[in-house]
C-alpha cells in the first residue's frame, strides 16, 4: 500500500508541474458548456441528460489518456525496477478516478450554472454521475496502458475503448433518468446500479490480471 500512495504522490506531483495540462482540460470543460448555452439555452431533461454523458465521455478521454501516454520508456524501465505491475496499474486507476471524479463535479456545477437545473433529486444525480465517472476512468486507463505499448497510439485507445464504454453509457444513461423524476418499475434501479458495479469490478480485475503482460514488454 505504501508503494501505490508514492506512486500516486509522483503522478499528483507531475500533474502540479505541468499544470498547463490540467488547466487545459479545465478549460475545455468550461468552453464547451458555454458553447452548448449559447446554443441550446436551458435544454429539457432528456437533452440535458444525454448532453452530461457525452461531455463526460471526451473529457474522460481527455483527462485519463495522458495517464500512460506521459510516461517515457525511459521511466517506465525505473518503474519496472522499483515496484510491481499491480501496484502500479492500481495507483494508475487510483489517479484517473480521481481526476475524473473532479471533472464530473466542475461538470455538475457548470451545468447547474449555465443550462438550468431539471433534475428533480439532486443526490441521487450527483451518486449517479460519480459512478459514472469511475467507470469511464477504469475503462480508459486500461485502454491507455494498452495503447502507450503501441508506440502511443491514441488512435487505439479509441477504437479499442468505445465499443466497451457504450454499453456502460447506455446504462448510466438509463439510470441518470430516474433522478429526473422517471419511474423505474421496482428492483430495477438497483440491478441497473449492481450491473455498472460489475463491470466496474470487471474492468479492475482485468486490469490486475492482464497488464502485468504488458508490463513485461
Amino acid at each position: 500500500m505504501s508503494k501505490i500512495l508514492i506512486l500516486l504522490k509522483k503522478d499528483f506531483l507531475l500533474e502540479m508541474r505541468q499544470q498547463h495540462t490540467f488547466f487545459g482540460i479545465l478549460l475545455y470543460v468550461a468552453s464547451t458548456i458555454f458553447v452548448l448555452y449559447l446554443a441550446m439555452g436551458q435544454p429539457e431533461s432528456t437533452v440535458y441528460n444525454g448532453l452530461f454523458w457525452m461531455i463526460q465521455l471526451f473529457v474522460c478521454v481527455n483527462a485519463v489518456a495522458k495517464s500512460f501516454m506521459q510516461e517515457s520508456k525511459g521511466r517506465m524501465l525505473y518503474f519496472y525496477t522499483i515496484t510491481s505491475p499491480v501496484q502500479f496499474i492500481i495507483g494508475k486507476l487510483i489517479y484517473s478516478t480521481v481526476i475524473m471524479l473532479l471533472m464530473v463535479i466542475l461538470s455538475l456545477v457548470l451545468f447547474r450554472v449555465l443550462l438550468g437545473n431539471p433534475v428533480l433529486h439532486q443526490l441521487q444525480f450527483l451518486g449517479i454521475a460519480c459512478l459514472g465517472g469511475i467507470s469511464l476512468s477504469l475503462v480508459f486507463t486500461l485502454m491507455s496502458a494498452i495503447a502507450a505499448k503501441a508506440h502511443q497510439n491514441a488512435a487505439i485507445m479509441a477504437i479499442l475503448g468505445f465499443p466497451l464504454i457504450i454499453p456502460q453509457l447506455l446504462l448510466l444513461i438509463r439510470l441518470s433518468r430516474a433522478a429526473y423524476g422517471e419511474v423505474f418499475r421496482e428492483g430495477a434501479l438497483l440491478q441497473i446500479t449492481l450491473l455498472l458495479a460489475g463491470l466496474d469490478l470487471l474492468v479492475i480485475v482485468l486490469s490486475v490480471v492482464l497488464f502485468p503482460f504488458l508490463w513485461k514488454d
